[in-house]
């Protein structure tokens, strides 16, 4: 518990030592996904909104791509976002925290996960239910810790994207 505070007190410092540029602002994700899977089209809408740009794969297998990445298997979720360096994002993890991912990579890291579908999460919003979530450091050893935890549906919208939903209106 003690080590997951420290390192979401971490993230919080770097955000305000290091403000999220304008590469990261305006990060570009290949979102791997099934054809069929409306919350991963959710979810993209929802990286649109706050400034990312997605392209779509469509693999035969996405759970061996997934595994090529090196994404555990009570990791997994519906569909992987891989940014322009080969961070991976498994699940419904908000903008936020992959843009303060992005601004700071830890060292030994694969990305972030949400495993499963938390109702309330981006993608997963069902009228005003939300369900407590973590936000999963995934580290290239296969082990994880936890980056963010999600207690309000509020923690999951950062300043930087209400100015940045805000710009694109």
């Amino acid at each position: 518990m003690q080590q997951s505070l420290k390192l979401a007190a971490l993230v919080l410092v770097l955000l305000v030592i290091h403000p999220v540029s304008a590469d990261t602002a305006n990060a570009s994700l290949t979102v791997l996904k099934s054809p069929t899977c409306g919350c991963c089209v959710k979810w993209m809408d929802h990286l649109h909104d706050y400034g990312f740009t997605t392209v779509v794969e469509e693999p035969q297998d996405l759970a061996d791509r997934k595994a090529q990445l090196g994404i555990g298997l009570r990791y997994r979720s519906c569909h992987t976002g891989i940014s322009e360096d080969g961070y991976v994002f498994e699940g419904h993890v908000p903008s936020k925290f992959i843009r303060a991912f992005l601004a700071a990579p830890p060292k030994g890291s694969l990305g972030l996960s949400v495993p499963g579908m938390p109702v309330g999460s981006p993608g997963m919003e069902v009228g005003d239910r939300f369900m407590q979530y973590q936000v999963l450091l995934l580290n290239e050893d296969g082990s994880s810790e936890v980056y963010a935890e999600i207690v309000s549906a509020a923690d999951q919208f950062g300043e930087e994207d209400q100015k940045t939903q805000a710009s694109s209106e």
